[in-house]
C-alpha cells in the first residue's frame, strides 16, 4: 500500500511530482488545492508522511498536528524547522527530519564572501565609482587575515565556516551549547567572552526559544568598537532596533544580514536605508549545487522511511523507524 504523502513544497504540481518522481510506486502524492493553511489543514488528515514548505509560510502548528492522526513522518527539506510545533509532534511520537549539513559549504562561502565585501567596502567602492567617483583613499578599508573570528553555532555551517575562516589566517573561535571533538582549529569559548574578543561575529545557530534575542542591545554593545557582526541565521535571534542603533552610533562598523525578522523585508524598512548593512534576500543557501544535496537528502529519507529503515537527521528524538499508524 502507498504512503500517503502531503506535499506544501511551494512548487508547482508537475515539478513536486517530478522531483518525486522515483518513488511513484511508494508515494501517494497529495498536493493540497491551495498554498494556505486553510487547505493545508483540509489535506492533512489523511496524510501519513509531510514534505514541508522550505520557504516556511506553512508549518505544522499543534492544530495541524491534531487534525493529522495517521500521521507517522515529517520531513523539512531545510536546515531550519523553527516554524513546526516541535513540541506537538514529539508529544505525537512523529519524527522530524531536516537536511542537516546540505547548505553548509553555501552559507559558509556567504559569510565569507559577506565579511570580505565589509571588510574592503566593495559595495561602498563600487557604488562611488558608479556614482562618479574615485573612493581610493576615502574608505577605512581592512584585511581579514589575522582578525579574530567568532562563531556562534557549531553545526555543519559553523563548522565549514571554521574551516574557511581558518585558511585565511583568522584566529578563530566558537560557541556552541556543547564543546565539540572536531573544531578545524577553532577554540571554544563561553559566548560572552565570544562576543566580546570578536572583530567578526559570524551567527550560524537555530532559532529556538533559547536563542530567540540572543543578541540583543547589552551583547551587541559588548563587541569590539569597529567590529562587524554577520548573520546568516534566523533574523529573530538578532534585535533589529539595537543593532541599527550600533551602526548609526558607530560602534559597530557594517552587518551582513541573510536573514530578517519579516521576510520579504518590507520595503520601507529601516534596515534598506542604512548604508552599512549588506542585505541579501535569504539566499546564502541558494546554490545548484546545495540544491541538489537537498534533494538528494529527502528523496534517501523518504526511502529510507517507507523502507523501514531509520530516517537521518531526526531533531525532536523520537525513534528515526517511520512506522504507520492505524
Amino acid at each position: 500500500m502507498k504512503w500517503k504523502t502531503l506535499s506544501l513544497l511551494p512548487m508547482p504540481e508537475e515539478a513536486v511530482r517530478s522531483m518525486l518522481g522515483e518513488l511513484a510506486g511508494r508515494l501517494d502524492v497529495i498536493i493540497p488545492d491551495a498554498h494556505d493553511r486553510d487547505a493545508m489543514l483540509k489535506a492533512i488528515p489523511e496524510a501519513e508522511i509531510v514534505v514541508g514548505d522550505f520557504s516556511g509560510s506553512l508549518a505544522l502548528d499543534a492544530e495541524a498536528v491534531r487534525l493529522a492522526p495517521r500521521l507517522a513522518f515529517v520531513q523539512q527539506p531545510s536546515v531550519g524547522v523553527d516554524g513546526h510545533d516541535i513540541d506537538a509532534l514529539t508529544a505525537a511520537g512523529v519524527p522530524l527530519a531536516n537536511t542537516a549539513g546540505v547548505n553548509a559549504v553555501a552559507v559558509a562561502e556567504w559569510c565569507l564572501g559577506a565579511t570580505l565585501a565589509l571588510l574592503r567596502h566593495l559595495h561602498d567602492g563600487d557604488r562611488e565609482m558608479r556614482s562618479g567617483g574615485w573612493p581610493q583613499f576615502t574608505l577605512q578599508r581592512r584585511e581579514l587575515a589575522g582578525s579574530r573570528v567568532g562563531i556562534v553555532g557549531f553545526g555543519p555551517i559553523g563548522a565549514a565556516c571554521a574551516r574557511m575562516f581558518g585558511a585565511l589566517g583568522c584566529e578563530v573561535a566558537y560557541w556552541s551549547r556543547t564543546p565539540k571533538a572536531e573544531t578545524y582549529g577553532a577554540a571554544y569559548r563561553d559566548l560572552d567572552s565570544l562576543i566580546s574578543t570578536s572583530e567578526v561575529l559570524v551567527l550560524v545557530l537555530p532559532l529556538t526559544r533559547e536563542t530567540r534575542g540572543l543578541i540583543g542591545e547589552e551583547r551587541l554593545s559588548r563587541m569590539p568598537a569597529g567590529s562587524i557582526l554577520v548573520n546568516a541565521a534566523r533574523g529573530e535571534i538578532v534585535d533589529t532596533a539595537a543593532l541599527l542603533a550600533a551602526l548609526e552610533s558607530g560602534h559597530l562598523a557594517g552587518a551582513a544580514l541573510d536573514v530578517f525578522d519579516t521576510e520579504p523585508l518590507p520595503a520601507d524598512h529601516p534596515l534598506r536605508s542604512c548604508d552599512k548593512v549588506l542585505l541579501s534576500p535569504h539566499a546564502a543557501a541558494v546554490t545548484p549545487q546545495a540544491t541538489t544535496r537537498l534533494i538528494q537528502c529527502v528523496l534517501d529519507n523518504l526511502t529510507a522511511a517507507v523502507e523501514g529503515r531509520p530516517v537521518r537527521n531526526v531533531v525532536n528524538g523520537v525513534d528515526p523507524v517511520v512506522r504507520r499508524r492505524g
